[in-house]
């Protein structure tokens, strides 16, 4: 009995010890920087919180129905082949504002003369052990990160998996002038060896100018955390990105709320809007949109153009891989808005006449 005991101590620390020297799973908030966040209406208990609650909490029901899609399997939840992508190229190759989508929430950004990367998740699964995991479904990425330009700024969203990096964030930090970001991500960055005059954190509605660019940190409706430990002790948010002339909205990861109408009245109308669509379930629609609520999301922030993000990436939930795309898409069709459906890096020109709409997935 006590050599069990000893064995089950001993196992108890190792594994307190992993989750604090393993550099991917980033940083817990310290306590002096939880002070800072007391003050703040979205956050108590030593949490941050949503506008609406969003439970994560399942039922015995929901658990043991999770647990038998997930024995069940489905064979469609991922592509047969590889999903195709262009052929690699320098990273700009012409003088305009654009969206060069990079699949799941990935994103580049030029606007205005300048480079920003959303959520740059260039890993190869969204988790900190990429040996294992739901691989990238196009195998590779649709650009050489060695040819991309300098950066001038990375957005985050939140600090999940499948949109902050390690290995990502370690090979782009050199490349970057900053990193904007929501309450307590920073730390993460901070371990991973960007120096922290190079972060900027922002609670909801704060707004920063940027090198003649304008971002404001707006809100979402979801969850955070890495680690066992850690849960909600970072921020999640959504984005605003102005231009001279150009006005994005990026969702982030977020369940249908209040927060799309706020955000519209406040900084809409939007030229063009990134909003999730994939990984959803019913069970967890609080966290992630059904598809036919992205439409009234974008619908709701005043946007004029859409494109889908969150899917063709990994597989994060249980529904057929094509399945996102394919209900946005004819949701969208029935309120008559329009929808970009670019391939994995093919550029969007924002505000052009002409977008992209092939049905490349079929």
């Amino acid at each position: 009995m006590l050599k069990t005991i000893k064995i089950i101590v001993s196992s108890f620390i190792l594994l307190l010890l992993f989750l604090k020297l393993y550099p991917p799973l980033g940083r817990k908030t310290t306590k002096a920087k939880v002070k800072t966040f007391n003050d703040n209406e979205n956050f108590a208990n030593g949490k941050f919180q949503n506008q609406i609650p969003a439970s994560q909490a399942m039922s015995l029901k929901h658990t043991g129905s999770i647990l038998r899609d997930y024995i069940k399997g489905n064979p469609r939840k991922r592509p047969n082949t590889p999903i195709a992508i262009g052929t690699k190229g320098p990273a700009s190759m012409e003088d305009s504002n654009k969206i060069t989508w990079f699949g799941h929430s990935a994103f580049m950004l030029e606007l205005d003369g300048k480079t920003i990367l959303v959520d740059p998740m260039f890993g190869k699964a969204p988790t900190p052990f990429p040996w294992f995991g739901n691989k990238r479904f196009s195998g590779e990425l649709p650009i050489d990160l060695d040819s991309l330009p300098p950066i001038d700024a990375v957005i985050l969203s939140h600090d999940h998996y499948d949109h902050l990096d390690y290995h990502s964030i370690k090979t782009l930090k050199d490349k970057v002038s900053q990193f904007i970001v929501p309450l307590g991500v920073g730390g993460h960055l901070e371990r991973w060896g960007v120096n922290q005059e190079r972060i900027s954190e922002h609670n909801w509605w704060e707004e920063v100018s940027f090198k003649g660019l304008h971002f404001v940190c707006t809100p979402a409706r979801h969850f955070s955390g890495r680690s066992l430990t850690d849960g909600n002790s970072t921020l999640w948010c959504s984005w605003v990105i102005s231009g001279e002339h150009q006005n994005i909205f990026f969702s982030g990861d977020s369940g249908y709320g209040i927060h799309f109408r706020e955000i519209g009245e406040k900084y809409g109308p939007f030229d063009i809007t990134l909003m999730e669509c994939g990984q959803y379930d019913d069970r967890w629609s609080t966290i992630h949109m059904m598809p036919e609520e992205t439409v009234q999301a974008h619908i709701d922030v005043q946007g004029k153009r859409m494109i889908p993000i969150h899917w063709a990436g990994f597989t994060l939930s249980f529904h057929d891989w094509t399945d996102p795309i394919e209900r946005v898409t004819k949701a969208a069709t029935e309120l008559a808005v329009q929808v970009c459906t670019p391939q994995l890096g093919e550029p969007v020109i924002i505000g052009a006449k002409e977008f992209p709409q092939t049905v490349w997935w079929k």
